[in-house]
């Protein structure tokens, strides 16, 4: 007798209802905290456009610290070491509870958004690769263009007036998850310099005594958080990235509830300190990142050098073709059946946007190229990069935000008004 058919699994279809109001919870924060972001690069660019640049630059550049600690660094790197630090413990705390609850718990559901990431990560590289060494360039900043900026994402889709499907939101954030993993992994191994094995020592040691007092279920924000700064300065001292320690902690904190619990620790943590990531941190890096000089001869570099243009064809071209052909050849390999109320096309757009790679590209770019001249020729091609994914996704979504809309409004109707979409309870199956 022969054996049924395998059923084929609906990609992009309707999320379980927990699922769906986790998404929306972080989606929310980092929307409000994406159109802040945008507001502080205008601000950067403006200002550093002005007859006042040098008050920028004075500022950006102004030290202050502990020096007796190793701690002694300018505004700008304590934006990019210590702030962004906070925005990685969020996003390791988001990578936790995508990998012990959500969309990567298990092998068939992860298949599709991480080969789609790891692709969308893997064909920039290659692209910037290809042109920077066919032109004679370095290869340093291979690792640029491999990042999506979630928060600059959504805040395209807040100034578009978008109803985006909960499915393909949730899509563009476990993409943006896997990247920022991807991102961290190659800032630790590939930007680590002059190891302090003692000081690296004593960080590991402190996230030996975070993950016992987690195992062991100890409370309170007075053990946490001078511990937390500790393993942080002692990153930093060792030679890794001290945004490491961010995504480390964030990751051992625990996100499954005991019993009698309303909320884990790493739901109580993400919940304090994700609009201090999105509205202060990320804005306050972009402020004093963004800065570039903006003239003609500037923005014809960006197409004529080496680097910058592989950067832009990175972000642009790269991932997008990376991101599309990564989705449709695991969809096809792993049997999933693309949501019959959506088609390519959306997946198409969601690659597009998935180019704006503003935040960590522009930390990369920083550690991939320390001579400042060659840094902003960088950011200048980071900003134009995003920007023209940005433009191109919008003209892709606008064609299709009337079906947007309707999905959306089935998605979100609620007639008996008892807070559950009527769609939950009518399939029953997703509120579980």
């Amino acid at each position: 007798m022969a054996a049924a058919p395998r059923e084929r699994s609906t990609f992009l279809g309707l999320l379980p209802w927990p699922e769906r109001t986790a998404v929306a919870q972080a989606l929310r924060t980092e929307t409000v905290g994406g159109l802040v972001l945008l507001f502080a690069a205008v601000v950067a660019l403006v200002w550093a456009n002005t007859p006042w640049s040098g008050a920028y630059e004075q500022l950006r550049d102004f030290h202050f610290g502990i020096p007796a600690l190793g701690l002694d660094l300018s505004v700008e790197h304590w934006t990019a070491d210590g702030l962004l630090s906070i925005f990685f413990l969020v996003a390791g705390i988001e990578l936790k509870r995508e990998l012990v609850v959500g969309e990567l718990r298990t092998p068939a559901t992860a298949a599709l958004p991480v080969v789609a990431a790891l692709c969308g990560m893997a064909v920039p590289a290659a692209v910037y690769a290809a042109t920077a060494g066919a032109g004679g360039g370095r290869l340093d900043g291979w690792a640029v263009p491999m990042a999506t900026d979630i928060a600059f994402a959504l805040a395209v889709l807040a100034v578009l007036s978008t109803h985006l499907p909960s499915a393909l939101r949730a899509f563009l954030l476990t993409l943006a998850v896997v990247d920022d993993l991807g991102a961290i992994l190659i800032i630790a191994i590939f930007f680590t310099s002059d190891l302090n094995f003692l000081a690296l020592g004593g960080a590991f040691a402190g996230l030996l005594v975070f993950y016992v007092l987690q195992r062991f279920r100890v409370r309170g924000w007075w053990w946490y958080a001078p511990l937390g700064i500790a393993i942080w300065a002692l990153m930093y001292n060792g030679g890794v990235h001290a945004t490491v320690a961010g995504v480390a902690m964030g990751l051992i904190l625990r996100t499954t509830r005991d019993k009698g619990e309303t909320a884990s620790p790493a739901e109580r943590t993400s919940h304090l300190l994700h609009p201090v990531s999105a509205g202060i941190a990320v804005p306050l890096f972009a402020l004093f990142a963004a800065g570039v000089a903006v003239s003609a001869s500037a923005v014809g570099d960006v197409f004529t050098g080496p680097e910058p243009l592989g950067v832009v064809l990175g972000l642009v071209v790269g991932k997008t073709v990376g991101i599309f052909a990564g989705t449709y050849l695991a969809a096809r390999f792993t049997r999933a059946r693309l949501n019959p109320d959506l088609a390519w096309a959306d997946v198409l757009a969601l690659s597009v946007l998935a180019g704006i790679g503003f935040t960590v590209a522009l930390l990369i770019g920083e550690l991939a190229f320390p001579d400042p001249a060659d840094a902003e020729s960088i950011k200048a091609a980071v900003l134009i990069g995003s920007l023209i994914a940005a433009g191109l996704a919008a003209l892709l979504i606008k064609r299709r935000n009337r079906i947007y809309r309707r999905l959306y409004e089935e998605e979100t109707r609620d007639d008996d008004h008892d807070g559950i979409p009527d769609i939950y309870q009518r399939t029953g199956s997703g509120l579980q």
